[in-house]
């Protein structure tokens, strides 16, 4: 528990200067921070063949032009979605044998898209309206925190055993109920005017956010992980600190017209 809450420490007092900030050294950190995940990605050994070095490099090239390739626009650009099926389908076709097949390129295109386009998203709502970015970071940490916190102490109904032998429906239960009030009470403070929409869009995001977490949590399995990297003590990788937080981001941005 010590090294984790030291680990913690660490990793807020990095990130909560480049969040006040933003700007450059926000854009930047996003970008140092998709690299290391994308490298998690790349070592995990049963999703997917080793990748051929070139390959590799396209992806990276592909990564960081989601994250960073228009920085100071606030929209997607169209040339982000394309460039990585370019950089990384047609590839296949020159490899023999099975060196890199096609279901690795798509794998490792989903894979770009899912960092990629979370970090370029962080971007753009520090760039447009921080109080949104913070409200998003506290449904996301409120949902885990609340989770972990009351599995532990009262967690006997097992919610996915098969994936995630320690998360609980209980803890489930109390991560969606104290995700959403502290949510929405950030939403009233910092964003609007709460009203039964946001309310509702808390809630999902809230319980959207933990499916995130078993998701990432079926790809370890899958792969006879804890962890998918040890660069946190305590904490795991850096996709381990995003799993919730990136399904969280993308629904609120398929929602965002509806508050």
């Amino acid at each position: 528990m010590r090294i984790r809450i030291i680990s913690a420490v660490v990793a807020l007092a990095i990130l909560i200067p480049l969040i006040w900030l933003g700007g450059y050294p926000f854009a930047i950190g996003m970008g140092l921070l998709s690299i290391l995940a994308y490298k998690e990605i790349i070592d995990l050994k049963k999703s997917h063949k080793p990748f051929p070095r070139i390959v590799q490099c396209l992806g990276l090239i592909s990564l960081l032009y989601i994250v960073i390739g228009d920085y100071g626009s606030v929209s997607i650009d169209y040339s982000k979605i394309f460039l990585p099926i370019i950089l990384l389908l047609i590839p296949t076709i020159f490899y023999k044998k099975d060196r890199y097949l096609t279901n690795d390129a798509l794998f490792l295109l989903g894979s770009v898209y899912l960092i990629g386009f979370l970090f370029n998203i962080l971007i753009i709502l520090r760039s447009v309206n921080l109080s949104v970015l913070i409200y998003l970071l506290v449904v996301t940490i409120l949902t885990d925190t609340f989770a972990y916190a009351i599995g532990c102490l009262i967690g006997k109904h097992k919610m996915a055993p098969k994936i995630s032998p320690k998360k609980s429906w209980e803890g489930a239960i109390a991560g969606f109920i104290g995700g959403s009030i502290v949510g929405s009470i950030v939403y009233t403070n910092f964003v609007g005017t709460l009203n039964f929409k946001v309310v509702l869009v808390t809630i999902i995001l809230s319980i959207v956010g933990q499916l995130g977490d078993l998701f990432y949590s079926k790809i370890k399995r899958e792969n006879g992980i804890k962890d998918f990297s040890n660069i946190m003590p305590g904490h795991g990788g850096i996709l381990d600190r995003v799993d919730s937080l990136t399904f969280v981001v993308f629904t609120y941005m398929l929602l965002l017209s509806f508050i």
